[in-house]
């Protein structure tokens, strides 16, 4: 059966795709020989005719973005669907290639296994061909030398006696190959003499954990919901929970956007704008060494390698809770045939025991008051495996209207092999590149960068950026028994410039994005704000070439007018690109931004120093940030909310006594 899009914004169906396809094959510059697709998604619709679409009305014209090479040449292309013709062909003149695509590393691999000094490297190393297992780094960009090939890196590890071959590094061992061409153009093998890490202890998987636990195991805890979840998925895209409605999809490029964020407001009942969308535009993961085989290891993962395009489906119980809707991503192949990503994104109901609100009086005054409401939350949620890593992005939307936006690491650590067993064997600990994490394994040091792209529209379009700074303000002699205060002083930005913030700790401010035209009774303007989470900033040179590309990492929040044409902040071509193309360069043109449909770009970041805890797969670690009211409402949306008696409550029976 024929899936048929029912808003604006829902993505490509298969049928589309297919339909895509047959269109640029028939296009002039593509019938002779069919170009590498590398991206193809929903042409969305200009903001104002998705603004003004009503359910029920025709859908606009629908379009796809297409990102195709062909002869080394980078190709972007909107393809009118109703028209079944390609309505603009333009040629990349910047630096930089489209995101890589599975039969990019396919081929890579195949070239690099088939070299004959990696067999002699692997012998060398007392293993076989078949014990090797190789991956493809991003070779990064640094300086003209690298430029007007595409070419990506190849290094092996050994999976003998392990599927987790990332823990058994081959040292030294680095193939760079030309991609097109289809040939090695560099071999690097300078460490023959390090051993390659023992298999004992890698295995993760739970089939395999030959000793029992050893600590006592918790009871198995599920959430149950026997009237149902309080949630709907209305044509395959359209959440409504509680107060909020949204449009959810799946990006092969971002993982996961939320778009048309609404929000009813408690006293009347009528959805209010707070986010036109909202999505992870760059994830930026540089490594702390400098060595001839780890230097170029400054991934840009979501411009590389895209975040939907390496998500995996997501596993039911342990993934998400019982209760959960799944929803699937369909994207297009390499050849431009569509594929299906299944229970790739998850929409659930939480509940962990936290609490709304609540407030009690002691009986001395005469009260005896306990009040409290229990908090349950909505979350939408996706999970990227690029490679060692595995990201976990959560979007928790609260009945308070506050949106908590959470990214959590798991995975593999990359590691080094050295010829050291345990620290004492280490001339200095301090000249590693990070510490020992097992035998002959290194633990590199390395960052992690998420830049989330947030256009909030808060009641309307056109938005102002305030920055609420906190200053000190010292008493006068003899005014009070107090030496200081703190008052709240109002800063509007006016043009991009006055939005760069850093943050810091003995400065500290509030963000807030509100709607100067709209104000509540007393007088105060609607508004979100911008509520950090556990940070880092980058301390890398910024003449140094990765942050050069990943210059939008150097503060931590920027405010630019919006453009449609700007939503990576790392560029449209991040592959190899230089850097000519991102939020930083955008941002220098200093525009206005006061009272003007803006964009708030928010980088959430992590310094990780390994330990031995992350052996051999690590424990979850996150970050996140919030999206909070400001007087947006008259007051507390949330006050009339019921509480919950255990006779609203199903009856479960305990387990049996053993």
């Amino acid at each position: 059966m024929e899936y048929v899009p029912h808003h604006p914004l829902d993505p490509l169906t298969m049928q589309e795709i297919y339909r895509v396809r047959t269109i640029l094959s028939t296009h002039p510059p593509f019938s002779p020989s069919f170009p590498a697709i590398h991206s193809l998604s929903l042409d969305e619709p200009r903001k104002d005719l998705v603004l003004s679409w009503k359910e029920g009305d025709p859908l606009p014209p629908r379009k796809a973005l297409v990102i195709a090479l062909l002869n080394d040449q980078s190709h972007v292309l909107s393809v009118d669907l109703d028209l079944g013709l390609v309505t603009s062909n333009k040629i990349n003149r910047g630096s930089g290639y489209p995101m890589l695509t599975m039969n990019d590393i396919s081929v890579a691999l195949e070239v690099a296994l088939s070299y004959k000094e990696l067999n002699r490297s692997a012998v060398k190393r007392g293993l076989s061909p078949s014990d090797v297992t190789c991956v493809t780094p991003s070779a990064g960009w640094f300086g003209p030398s690298e430029e007007g090939r595409r070419v990506i890196k190849v290094q092996c590890f050994s999976n003998q006696g392990t599927p987790n071959f990332y823990m058994r590094p081959l040292e030294g061992l680095t193939m760079t190959v030309d991609i097109d061409k289809k040939v090695v153009v560099k071999f690097t093998d300078t460490g023959g003499e390090i051993p390659v890490p023992k298999a004992t202890g890698t295995d993760y998987r739970f089939k395999n954990q030959k000793e029992p636990l050893k600590i006592k195991a918790i009871n198995p805890i599920s959430i149950e919901q026997p009237l149902g979840p309080s949630f709907t998925v209305e044509d395959g895209h359209v959440v409504k929970w509680a107060n909020w409605e949204f449009h959810l999809k799946a990006d092969q490029r971002a993982g996961m956007v939320i778009s048309r964020a609404m929000l009813s407001d408690s006293e009347t009942g009528v959805p209010r704008s707070v986010m036109y969308k909202g999505f992870s535009s760059e994830l930026f993961v540089p490594y702390m060494d400098p060595d001839e085989n780890w230097y170029f290891k400054s991934y840009m993962d979501a411009g590389e390698f895209g975040m939907g395009a390496t998500a995996m489906s997501l596993v039911p119980l342990n993934d998400c809770p019982r209760n959960s809707y799944y929803m699937d991503g369909i994207f297009a192949s390499w050849d431009g045939t569509p594929f299906v990503q299944p229970n790739m994104i998850c929409v659930f109901e939480r509940y962990a025991g936290d609490i709304s609100w609540r407030h009690s009086e002691i009986p001395v005054n005469g009260f005896d008051i306990r009040e409290a409401r229990p908090k349950v939350t909505l979350v939408a949620r996706m999970a990227a495996s690029v490679g060692n890593y595995d990201y976990i992005f959560d979007w928790e939307f609260q009945t308070d209207g506050l949106i908590h936006v959470t990214v959590a690491l798991s995975g593999m650590l990359m590691v080094k092999g050295t010829p050291h067993q345990t620290v004492d064997q280490m001339p200095s600990q301090e000249a590693a590149s990070g510490p020992l994490v097992s035998e002959n394994a290194i633990g590199v040091l390395h960052d992690h960068f998420i830049t989330f792209h947030l256009d909030m529209d808060i009641d309307d379009t056109n938005n102002t950026f305030v920055k609420v700074d906190l200053v000190k303000e010292r008493t006068l002699p003899g005014q009070s028994p107090r030496k200081s205060y703190l008052k709240a002083k109002r800063n509007v930005a006016k043009t991009e410039d006055d939005a760069r913030i850093q943050l810091k700790l003995y400065e500290p401010s509030e963000f807030q994005v509100i709607n100067p035209s709209r104000r509540s009774r007393l007088g105060n303007p609607a508004g979100y704000r911008i509520v950090p989470g556990g940070n880092a900033a980058s301390l890398l040179d910024h003449l140094d070439p990765p942050q050069l590309r990943s210059a939008f990492t150097n503060n931590q929040i920027w405010v630019t007018p919006y453009n449609r044409n700007e939503q990576w902040a790392g560029g449209l071509f991040t592959y190899q690109s230089k850097g000519d193309d991102t939020l930083a360069v955008w941002s220098a043109r200093n525009r206005a931004i006061e009272n003007k449909d803006i964009v708030l770009w928010y980088t959430l970041g992590f310094h990780h120093i390994p330990c031995q805890e992350d052996f051999p797969v690590m424990p979850t670690v996150s970050s996140s940030f919030q999206l909070k009211p400001v007087n947006f409402f008259e007051s507390n949306p949330i006050l009339k909310a019921a509480p919950v008696f255990e006779n609203d409550l199903p009856v479960c029976r305990p387990a049996a006594s053993s």
